[in-house]
């Protein structure tokens, strides 16, 4: 009973001093000298504007806290606001305070709103927040029973990146907070950022465990979900689970249990489908042990569905260095009417520590198909290694296969993941494209959208004037904007389009919108070839130069752009430039000059010599003649030379000289390649008729001028002998022929009778 008695008087004295406390803190709590002492306290320390505008009240149940009202924070010596909330509660548990330590029980803010700046030299707007304080209190333990944040917004601004992210409707609640805690926690917020474009609604829930001095991290009961726009993908829905995830860094030490995941979204005009499985992976110091996972993707769209999937097993080893028996690569992909269909296979080596993993055995194929191919499908054996470093973000790879006829040896780098930077280097013995294209179609005006892997050659074509099968399609060069591509090609024999070289030597270089195949050499038609190109997605520019020596110039353009209009070896330079959305526009846009110097060679279509010939049974006519272009005439020459300048997709030429032995051949013009037709006339002059086929014939036109007028499209050329002018010229000089003639006869007949009469007079 005394016990009883003594507990009593003990309880009731103890009460008396609580509320005794109590009492004493409501009495001295004076709200507007603390907040007051508070905005001077942190204007002192941190150089920052704190306003407590709502009510400051003191809370004793269910805990001894305080409870705040709105309350703003400003940036680091300015008035800008940093930080704003609504309302705030920070409650402390009771029993510690009885040994002088204040732990805090439970953290509760509403209506935050708070931006996070990283300036363009790196720093933080909230590096002085961050900053330790010259004398830290023992007083406070990091012990937090719980965090509740309700109706949120959160902001970050990077000034160096240019990017903006905005979290609004943030919730977050957690369990119990410390060093080292476990609990609950759910999170749900939506995200907006631009750099790429986002918007989605992200939600997490997850039972955690963690020891900060141990570095032990853990979660459970994993549930995941992203729905929205992100990084150019829409409808985005996102979902990943985990029965257990744990990580232990300093030990090395991995643990993925009943991990799923599986996205669905699109992008441009392109749906997908990702599913990951990893039902169990356990890495430890001393051994590496897993089930099977397995990765399978899925792309469909516009006459393309794409199919691959991706298989890792028999993993083994330790947590350093885990050795996978098997990777195994399957795809199956539709592009149109082309099929492909591959399997490649390695073991694997994952270092841990030096972050690398390789491939040192790849082995598979690849077979292709398309039913406008003469062989229908053509399929190539893989085989190679591949070393990847993803600590440094870098990988190599090395390929050989047997492709058709030809044998391809590739070396590709990677010197980094994101942007991609890739090195190559491409070794062919001999390749002939056209095999494995289907036919060049005729321009059929659509609009349909020239990729920017066929656009340098279309686009190049018609700096060229080539032809014009593309010339209404749109090119897009936007793929050329995230391109970053160095590299070089050799091909020993290679066929493109007909035309035919060898020696080929590529160097590739494509970065910032812009691609630059320079420089460039080959070998080709009895002569050679070297120059550049450039195609810029930028404006989309085409600048072309080329310079052809010793080039048999008949078979190239038969073969290049299907004209056969001219014969002869020389040298031929280009440096042309363009631009335009379609190979039509570009054709017009094109601007720059060009040279050419032919020897021992021919003008196809017609025969000077055979037309002038026919003239004088035409004289009479006193018309013009007009004939069309015909193959099996030509006009032989010596020599050949002309520049151009060329504007607005016209080239212009005043200089055109050409020799053969009985002809000189001048002429000025224009050639339209934008529209394809041209209008020039030639001038040719009969200047030796001592010999010759039928030179004797052209005895009535030496030192005639006969104008040649050429017009029509490239494909449907005329000739036109202009004589109308030329027939009363010589009209004019058969009569001036006739006076002179009969001025000699009466002439001589003067002076014979002069000498007559002399003679009869010496007789005298």
């Amino acid at each position: 009973m005394k016990a009883l008695k003594f507990v009593a008087i003990a309880v009731t004295v103890l009460v008396a001093i609580l509320i005794a406390g109590v009492v004493t803190v409501i009495t001295l709590f004076d709200a507007d000298r603390i907040k007051a002492e508070a905005s001077r306290v942190v204007l002192e320390k941190k150089q920052r504007t704190l306003k407590i505008d709502g009510a400051l009240e003191l809370t004793f149940w269910p805990n001894l806290g305080v409870k705040l009202g709105k309350l703003s924070l400003s940036e680091h010596k300015s008035d800008k606001t940093f930080l704003a909330l609504e309302a705030a509660r920070v409650s402390v548990a009771v029993i510690p305070l009885l040994s002088k330590q204040v732990v805090v029980d439970t953290v509760e803010i509403g209506g935050a709103d708070a931006t996070l700046v990283r300036h363009k030299d790196g720093s933080l707007n909230i590096a002085d927040l961050l900053s330790p304080e010259k004398s830290e209190s023992p007083l406070v333990q990091f012990n937090i029973s719980g965090v509740k944040l309700t109706n949120s917004k959160f902001a970050f601004r990077d000034e160096q990146s240019g990017q903006n992210i905005a979290i609004s409707d943030l919730n977050l609640s957690t369990g119990h907070l410390a060093n080292a805690a476990e609990g609950a926690l759910e999170f749900a917020a939506k995200v907006v950022a631009a750099k790429p474009k986002a918007v989605a609604d992200i939600k997490i829930s997850a039972r955690y465990r963690y020891d900060l001095p141990k570095k032990d991290f853990a979660l459970s009961k994993l549930d995941t979900a992203v729905k929205g726009e992100l990084a150019g993908i829409k409808g985005l829905d996102l979902h990943l689970t985990a029965a257990a995830l744990q990580a232990k860094p300093a030990t090395s030490e991995l643990l993925l249990d009943g991990v799923a995941l599986t996205a669905k979204g699109s992008q441009g005009a392109d749906a997908f489908d990702v599913k990951l499985e990893a039902p169990k992976l356990a890495l430890t110091p001393d051994k590496a042990s897993g089930d099977k996972i397995a990765l399978t993707a899925r792309l469909s769209g516009a006459q393309k569905d794409i199919a691959a999937t991706l298989a890792l097993s028999g993993v083994e080893g330790s947590a350093r260095a885990v050795k996978i028996a098997k990777l195994d690569l399957d795809l199956d992909a539709k592009l149109g009417e082309a099929s492909a269909k591959g399997k490649l296979s390695s073991p694997v080596t994952v270092q841990m520590d030096a972050t690398t993993a390789d491939l040192p055995k790849l082995s598979g194929e690849l077979e292709v198909a398309h039913p406008q191919m003469p062989m229908k499908q053509v399929k190539l054996p893989l085989a190679g290694t591949a070393h990847v470093n993803w600590g440094k973000q870098s990988a190599d790879v090395v390929l050989d296969t047997q492709f058709d006829e030809s044998k391809i040896a590739a070396k590709v780098n990677l010197a980094k993941f994101a942007p991609p930077d890739i090195g190559f280097d491409l070794d062919i013995d001999k390749l002939n494209v056209d095999k494995y294209f289907p036919p060049k179609q005729p321009a059929s005006g659509g609009d349909g959208k020239v990729g920017a892997s066929g656009t340098a050659g279309d686009a190049a074509g018609s700096a060229s004037g080539g032809g014009s099968g593309a010339a209404g399609q749109k090119i897009d060069l936007s793929a050329l904007k995230s391109l970053n591509l160095h590299g070089a090609v050799r091909v020993g024999q290679l066929q493109v389009q007909n035309v035919k070289a060898s020696n080929v030597k590529l160097q590739i270089n494509a970065a910032g919108g812009k691609l630059d195949v320079a420089p460039h050499s080959m070998n080709l038609y009895d002569g050679t070839l070297s120059g550049s190109l450039s195609v810029n997605a930028n404006g989309n520019t085409v600048a072309l130069r080329q310079s052809l020596a010793g080039v048999n110039i008949n078979p190239l353009m038969k073969d290049a752009v299907n004209k056969d209009l001219l014969e002869g070896h020389g040298t031929v330079q280009l440096d042309v430039n363009t631009h335009g959305d379609t190979v039509a526009a570009m054709k017009k846009a094109l601007a720059g000059t060009a040279a050419l110097s032919l020897k021992d060679g021919a003008i196809k279509g017609i025969d000077l010599a055979k037309s002038f010939r026919e003239l004088k049974a035409k004289f009479s006519n006193k018309q013009d003649v007009v004939q069309a272009a015909k193959t099996t005439d030509k006009t032989d020459f010596s020599e050949l030379t002309g520049s151009f300048k060329i504007a607005g997709g016209v080239a212009h030429n005043d200089d055109l000289a050409a020799k053969s032995p009985f002809l000189r051949l001048a002429g000025a013009g224009d050639i339209d390649i934008g529209n394809g037709s041209m209008n020039y006339l030639a001038k040719a002059s009969v200047v030796n008729t001592s010999g010759g086929q039928g030179a004797k014939e052209l005895e009535h036109l030496k030192g005639v001028t006969v104008p040649v007028r050429v017009t029509g499209p490239f494909d449907k050329l005329s000739y036109k002998l202009e004589l109308g002018n030329l027939i009363q010229e010589a009209v004019k000089e058969a009569a001036k022929a006739k006076v002179e003639e009969k001025k000699q006869e009466i002439k001589q007949k003067v002076e014979d009778k002069v000498k007559d009469k002399l003679k009869g007079l010496f007789k005298r």
